[in-house]
């Protein structure tokens, strides 16, 4: 990274201003919708903000709150027993949230996130959006429903329209329309969500609307996060849910790296990123963090703001912070009809932003749309702890059963000028040398299918086999080097001539410690840099010694 890149620039500080004053009301909305006190969805955006920028590798991208995180965090807090107003125990949660993240940064594990499948996270994304508007109901409309069940909230709600507060109602409905408005225009596109928050408050603070205000749930202070020790006592109850909320957050954070490059051009990394975002939610957790994690709309701000170097995810925090201490009490007259109304777009912009998504994990298979159906069931019904756990899940279970189908067998037939493939046969040929191909992984729930395709040697005579790994194979477990080890005892008892070729290293290692190679003993080609090489060696190899035995065991007649 050149010294200029790593400097300040202009665009960064006037990008800080535009995210840091942004982070005011979207902090503000995540921390209410998820029950805590509206100051701590301030303090997200700050320190965590600035630690998060100065530490990751990904450095346009900003840490700070979200909206999935705030409601995981809630309902870690509720199944663990505690209050989510406890300044301690929430301290806890954060910087137990940050060492998990640490440590799987340490471990260098972002590679785990590929496991989490697209038909999961839009699942997930989509009954996050469902809890975000059911958890707003009372705020945008006015009416507090009974139900305790996302869904049955806005059924509730909807069956008792006759009970809604009209000039709640109004101030909800205005808000969304202001929102929609700007976004047709193309330069307040951006800053729809700013704007309509300051210019709908302005109108009924002129209007004396009597509706609820953030002053009615908490103050906000003019002052700086406040240092908070963590309650080492809660960690015990928080440990599990800390761990959904770190893969919550990390897994909305590994795609920014792909969506929004390094500017000057170095390589992000996800490992990386996780220990600065574990690193940022630790320092948070002393000063009146809720956990944080790598926002993809808290970073679009950024760049679309003119972020050029990490110095714009400092500046934000920065401005923040500089922000709340100017006109920290203003925010406290913003309607919370305003929020409610803002976060309802935020709902729908979620689900319009998966819409995509949805339609083709619905195209791809039933499958994947089985596990999208049931995460979003999990995510609406289940706390979300438990909705991320079983997402991943899913995610592993396609994945299994997806490897599992691609294992299977080609024939590599020969041809005067090449190769052809064909299925493989179900009788090995005689007098002939077949080359088979495993296409697979050598994943156990694979084996036991392919080794039903192998063909029948039973009757066999004058026969050669080749068998290929060339491209398939990764590290076999171990229900493939068993496997294969039952068939080579049936392939030399009838007297196969048997090579495998296109080997790689780690599979030999492992066929050395199963005791295959023993068996086969100079009859492993290695993998070639050729297009077909290592088939051509092992074919070549069998037939000659194909011709030898034929020699041997028909020698020509003697002179007489």
């Amino acid at each position: 990274m050149s010294r200029r890149r790593t400097r300040p620039t202009g665009r960064d500080v006037v990008s800080g201003f535009v995210t840091g004053l942004f982070s005011i009301p979207e902090g503000m909305a995540y921390a209410t919708v998820g029950g805590f006190a509206a100051p701590m969805g301030l303090w997200s955006g700050a320190v965590p903000t600035i630690v998060g920028a100065f530490f990751s590798r990904t450095v346009l991208m900003v840490t700070t709150l979200t909206s999935a995180i705030a409601l995981s965090a809630k309902s870690v807090m509720t199944d663990a027993g505690l209050d989510a107003g406890d300044l301690g125990s929430v301290a806890a949660l954060t910087v137990a949230v940050g060492l998990w993240m640490v440590l799987l940064g340490v471990l260098k594990l972002g590679s785990v996130m590929s496991f989490v499948s697209t038909a999961v996270m839009t699942g997930f994304t989509a009954g996050i959006a469902v809890q975000i508007v059911a958890g707003v109901v009372e705020d945008a409309t006015g009416y507090a429903p009974q139900s305790s069940n996302t869904v049955g909230k806005l059924v509730e709600a909807v069956a008792h329209v006759g009970a809604w507060d009209g000039p709640t109602v109004a101030v909800t409905a205005a808000t969304v329309a202001a929102w929609a408005g700007l976004g047709l225009v193309r330069r307040l596109r951006k800053m729809a969500t700013l704007v309509s928050l300051l210019v709908v408050t302005v109108v009924v603070a002129v209007a004396g609307f009597d509706v609820e205000s953030v002053d009615d749930i908490a103050a906000i202070p003019r002052s700086l996060p406040p240092f908070t020790l963590p309650d080492l006592g809660s960690l015990p109850a928080l440990v599990t849910g800390s761990l959904a909320i770190a893969l919550v957050a990390l897994a909305q954070a590994a795609g920014i790296g792909a969506a929004v490059p390094n500017p000057d051009g170095t390589r992000t990394d996800v490992s990386r990123d996780f220990t600065a975002q574990g690193v940022a939610n630790v320092a948070g957790g002393f000063f009146g963090a809720l956990p944080t994690g790598g926002s993809l709309s808290r970073t679009g701000v950024a760049t679309s703001g003119g972020a050029q170097t990490r110095w714009a995810g400092i500046f934000a925090g920065v401005w923040l912070i500089l922000l709340v201490l100017a006109l920290g009490p203003l925010a406290g007259a913003i309607p919370m009809a305003v929020i409610g109304g803002l976060l309802i777009v935020i709902g729908g912009e979620l689900i319009r932003g998966r819409w995509d998504d949805v339609r083709l994990v619905v195209r791809t298979s039933w499958q994947s749309a089985a596990a999208m159906a049931v995460t979003f069931a999990a995510t609406t019904q289940l706390p979300l702890q438990v909705a991320i756990f079983i997402g991943a899940g899913l995610s592993i279970v396609l994945y299994a059963v997806q490897s599992a189908r691609r294992g299977r067998l080609v024939e590599l037939v020969r041809l005067d000028d090449g190769w052809t493939l064909a299925d493989a046969p179900a009788v090995l040929p005689n007098e002939r040398t077949t080359v088979l191909h495993y296409l697979g992984s050598g994943y156990f729930a694979e084996v036991n299918r392919v080794e039903e395709e192998w063909p029948d040697v039973s009757a066999v005579h004058d026969a050669g086999l080749v068998v290929s790994f060339r491209g398939s194979m990764g590290i076999p477990s171990s229900t493939f080097i068993k496997s294969f080890d039952r068939l080579l005892d049936r392939w030399h008892e009838h007297g196969v001539e048997v090579v495998v070729c296109g080997v790689p290293d780690d599979l030999r290692r492992q066929l050395e410690r199963g005791g295959a190679t023993t068996r086969l003993q100079d009859s492993v080609v290695g993998e070639s840099d050729l297009l077909l090489g290592s088939v051509r060696e092992a074919y070549d190899l069998v037939e000659e010694r194909r011709r030898k035995r034929a020699a041997r065991d028909h020698p020509p007649p003697e002179d007489p």
